[in-house]
């Protein structure tokens, strides 16, 4: 990473959404390296589309997205693929490649043009397996796995990439509370040892409150931003679902349903 940038990605006024319909609006934060971040807010409000937009996977409609200082559209593929790696909720291509096959695909940037993985490349791997707990699963056929291995094979497969910035949809999506600590936790390990800037989506707020340096709160509104408790001070999270149905516990930091 370079050293002259404060913040690994920042945006400003960015507009989201599908051809000329925006679906948010006025979007503005930035994050540091080391920093662990969810975006959270209702089914519908935008989360997934805007993490394809950080990503490059569709065009912005208004406002800036910048990455170690540069703007996101000005950078080449070959150039993006060393500073931002993505797991989205879709399957990988194929599953029948093995846990370590799929985590070497995250060298791709760094290979010669033969795909030849060199001796970093192969450490790289290899921290990548220890770090999600794989090494034992290493040959297993991605089809074999259960969706909580899979999950951490992906987010290894990133991990892999060894870029600045790690975005990532949903992570938690159908798995048990167990395993949706256990990938949190590693995330935020990875943030904070490897002072990697990590964005996710999720529905689980309180989670999020429990583990996360940030949060993005899309309200499609103010979309608030920033420390955990201190958007619990401002009372952010009151707004965020109709409070006939659920209200928020800010002594507990979670929701209750209005029975």
């Amino acid at each position: 990473m370079n050293e002259q940038f404060s913040h690994t990605i920042s945006i400003g006024g960015l507009s989201i959404g599908y051809g000329k319909t925006a679906i948010a609006r006025n979007i503005n934060f930035s994050l540091a390296s080391g920093s662990l971040c969810a975006i959270v807010g209702v089914n519908g409000i935008g989360k997934s589309t805007l993490l394809r937009t950080l990503g490059g996977f569709q065009p912005k409609l208004s406002g800036y997205i910048q990455v170690l200082g540069h703007d996101l559209e000005s950078q080449q593929p070959e150039q993006l693929a060393k500073e931002l790696s993505v797991v989205l909720t879709e399957p990988p291509a194929s599953k029948n490649l093995t846990v370590q096959e799929l985590i070497a695909l995250g060298r791709q940037p760094y290979t010669n043009w033969m795909g030849k993985l060199t001796e970093p490349d192969k450490n790289q791997i290899t921290e990548s397996l220890n770090a999600f707990l794989l090494t034992d699963l290493r040959d297993r056929k991605c089809h074999e796995l259960s969706d909580g291995q899979l999950q951490r094979v992906l987010i290894a497969r990133a991990m892999a990439q060894d870029t600045p910035v790690i975005l990532l949809d949903e992570p938690t999506t159908h798995l048990d509370l167990y395993h949706k600590v256990q990938i949190l936790k590693m995330l935020r390990e990875l943030a904070h040892e490897r002072q990697k800037t990590i964005i996710f989506t999720t529905h689980e707020i309180e989670l999020a409150i429990q583990l996360c340096d940030r949060m993005l709160l899309l309200d499609g509104s103010e979309n608030p931003f920033g420390d955990p408790c201190k958007l619990i001070e401002e009372q952010h999270f009151e707004h965020l679902f109709p409070a006939d149905m659920v209200q928020f516990d800010p002594k507990t930091g979670s929701f209750r349903v209005n029975k």
